[in-house]
């Protein structure tokens, strides 16, 4: 039986090249956007390719969103095996000028949209006594950054929260593991390169042991191994593909 993958955020960036990188490895992938007309084309790309995937347009911070949205997938494709969780916000604010109101979309959406959807999902796993959870979390949540106060922290929690349902579910098949992605060169990255929040690619670059950027195809390989038979004794890890740059 053909494996059934959910991966969030998966329009865009490193979402996409997820679901590029497990449907070549033969799942059947369920794409989760904000960006509901993205998450169509990426679906026709897929199809076009050979690939069984489906779209559906999800506000992660939504529960009745995230939930109806798994019932879809249960109906169109069967029972859900692996979770990706690429969903997120991002941004600088100097720490006093973070507002509540931004704080807790950040919250909503990067650390309880993450909660939402390994809850909505895991049951499937547990009665398959198999199961796939990656998430994908920041090098921000490991070491904080300046001006990311509200993003470091929820990116800390999806550490935490990843190791915790490993922790719970590792002796019923279902293992859960977390990239924390340095810089990758994304439309996100270069949107933030735009509003001079980050340097140039090529200062990145330096600040960086292997010397560049990652690609999304770096984060996508190494999920795809993470969601595989192969990575079976692999839970509760943060796997950082980042060049070196944290370490």
């Amino acid at each position: 039986m053909t494996h059934v993958a959910v991966v969030t955020g998966g329009a865009s960036g490193v979402g996409l090249a997820v679901c590029q990188h497990l449907a070549r490895a033969g799942l059947a992938v369920a794409v989760f956007d904000l960006d509901g007309a993205a998450a169509k084309d990426a679906v026709e790309k897929l199809r076009a390719a050979g690939a069984t995937a489906f779209a559906a347009e999800v506000d992660v911070a939504d529960r009745a969103s995230v939930d109806a949205a798994f019932e879809r997938v249960r109906a169109e494709l069967g029972p859900i095996r692996i979770l990706v969780t690429s969903a997120a916000v991002s941004g600088f604010a100097p720490f006093e000028e973070i507002s509540l109101e931004l704080w807790d979309r950040f919250v909503a959406v990067n650390l309880t949209g993450t909660f939402h959807c390994i809850q909505s999902a895991v049951p499937d796993m547990v009665a398959a006594s198999w199961g796939r959870i990656v998430t994908i979390s920041s090098a921000a949540g490991q070491t904080g950054t300046a001006r990311q106060g509200h993003y470091s922290a929820t990116k800390g929690g999806v550490i935490a929260l990843t190791k915790a349902v490993a922790l719970e579910y590792a002796a019923r098949g279902v293992t859960a593991n977390t990239i924390p992605p340095f810089a990758v060169d994304t439309p996100l990255m270069r949107g933030q390169q735009g509003a001079q929040n980050l340097p140039k690619t090529e200062v990145i670059a330096r600040m960086i042991p292997a010397r560049r950027v990652g690609t999304p195809d770096d984060i996508g390989a190494t999920c795809a191994f993470l969601c595989s038979d192969a990575a079976g004794y692999i839970t509760g890890q943060v796997i950082a593909a980042n060049g070196g740059a944290v370490l």
